[in-house]
């Protein structure tokens, strides 16, 4: 996490771009937790396939935490940066910003490490092409 006195930017590409709509929302107008979670994943999910070149798999997340509410209707960025590209498997970070445009300003809603694992046609681990 970065330190609180600066002014945060992005880290990494920016890999998705979402509106909160009212069906990924609870009933008090705040998106929930879980599909946030799953919008993470398909960003980190891009990210990686393209890397392998081909199917990948999430193996892990680690380090979840939320800082702000998203309300329904929020502009969300997704941006990726990688962390290490192993045999099979590769680590990305994947950040969540929210965008205000009644205030020209952007906050960071969440990050959390992802996990993928190159994966072939029948499931199995390979090697990710150099």
């Amino acid at each position: 996490m970065q330190d609180l006195d600066q002014d945060p930017v992005p880290q990494g590409e920016l890999a998705l771009k979402v509106t909160a709509l009212p069906r990924d929302c609870n009933s008090f107008g705040d998106i929930y937790g879980g599909w946030l979670v799953g919008q993470m994943d398909i960003a980190g999910t891009s990210t990686a396939a393209r890397i392998a070149r081909g199917r990948v798999a999430t193996v892990a997340i680690d380090r979840m935490g939320f800082m702000v509410p998203v309300p329904v209707g929020a502009q969300l960025a997704f941006h990726c940066q990688v962390q290490d590209i192993g045999r099979s498997s590769i680590t990305i970070k994947v950040e969540v910003w929210s965008d205000n445009y009644s205030y020209n300003e952007s906050r960071k809603v969440t990050e959390a490490t992802f996990v993928f694992v190159a994966i072939d046609d029948r499931g199995r681990t390979r090697v990710i092409p150099s």
